[in-house]
């Protein structure tokens, strides 16, 4: 007995947590996805009527559109935040660290309202533009795509920090090191040798980033106001509202089939696997 316990201790190790996501994730997935495919007009009504009427296919785009943007800010914002947190003395490494962790010290609805008072046209940044001159009229930054994207890349810029510089940390210095003593200069140093190291770490951070993005719901609600909606809150209008669960669940499956060849994707042809130690 001992010995057949030994023989599988690491399954035996891993069985609850499988345990767990078969029961509340995996089966909970199938039947959202078989749920998407009943209509009474056929398997694919739900998914015709998304792709057949032009509102439907500019939620999708305005929400593709704003995790992607938000992605590559959190990816040109954070990529050098990221340098300095691992090159840095002790005390910047504490400061910075404080600084990136601020998202998650704060509470979402907080922090949403909060921007709603800096943004909106008697706030501190439609005032400060005004008091030196650079508009004479304010700019309609909040209840819009502008504001939704201002919270989005607030937030979730510690889910690109993080991966960037766990991946920067474990750059072996003698290869940036023999890049310089063959004589190349600190800009080929950094685009030939640097950047490709750290591009699984960039990957992984702008995937989750994307990923996330995709399903936010409070802050382009309270921050984009009723005109521009996004996924999230198209599903849960057709669960709460319509009580159309059957499109609902086709929402959620093309979020789903999104994601998941966009993680096939990075581990194909970005080496996110070299994230995990893999070759």
């Amino acid at each position: 007995m001992s010995v057949l316990i030994r023989r599988h201790a690491s399954f035996l190790l891993l069985l609850p947590a499988i345990l767990l996501l078969a029961a509340f994730f995996i089966l909970p997935t199938l039947q959202l996805v078989g749920l998407s495919f009943e209509g009474d007009a056929g398997a694919m009504t739900h998914y015709s009527r998304i792709f057949d009427r032009p509102v439907y296919v500019q939620v999708l785009q305005r929400t593709f559109l704003t995790s992607a943007a938000t992605a590559v800010l959190c990816v040109l914002i954070g990529y050098p935040v990221a340098y300095r947190l691992v090159t840095g003395s002790n005390r910047t490494r504490l400061v910075l660290l404080a600084l990136i962790l601020v998202p998650f010290w704060t509470n979402l609805l907080v922090l949403c309202y909060g921007w709603l008072i800096v943004l909106n046209p008697q706030g501190a940044v439609n005032t400060l533009l005004l008091d030196i001159g650079l508009i004479n009229t304010p700019l309609p930054l909040s209840g819009g795509i502008v504001a939704v994207l201002i919270g989005m890349v607030q937030t979730m810029m510690p889910y690109l920090i993080l991966p960037v510089a766990a991946n920067m940390a474990r750059i072996d210095n003698r290869v940036l090191q023999a890049a310089r003593s063959l004589g190349a200069p600190p800009l080929q140093v950094f685009l030939r040798a640097y950047l490709p190291m750290t591009l699984p770490g960039v990957m992984a951070g702008a995937l989750l980033v994307f990923i996330m993005s995709i399903g936010f719901f409070i802050i382009p609600a309270i921050l984009g106001g009723t005109r521009d909606i996004f996924i999230a809150q198209l599903i849960e209008m057709n669960i709460n509202k319509v009580l159309n669960w059957g499109f609902a669940a086709a929402l959620s499956t093309i979020v789903l089939v999104t994601t998941l060849a966009l993680y096939a994707i990075g581990v194909r042809w970005f080496r996110l696997g070299s994230i995990w130690g893999q070759a």
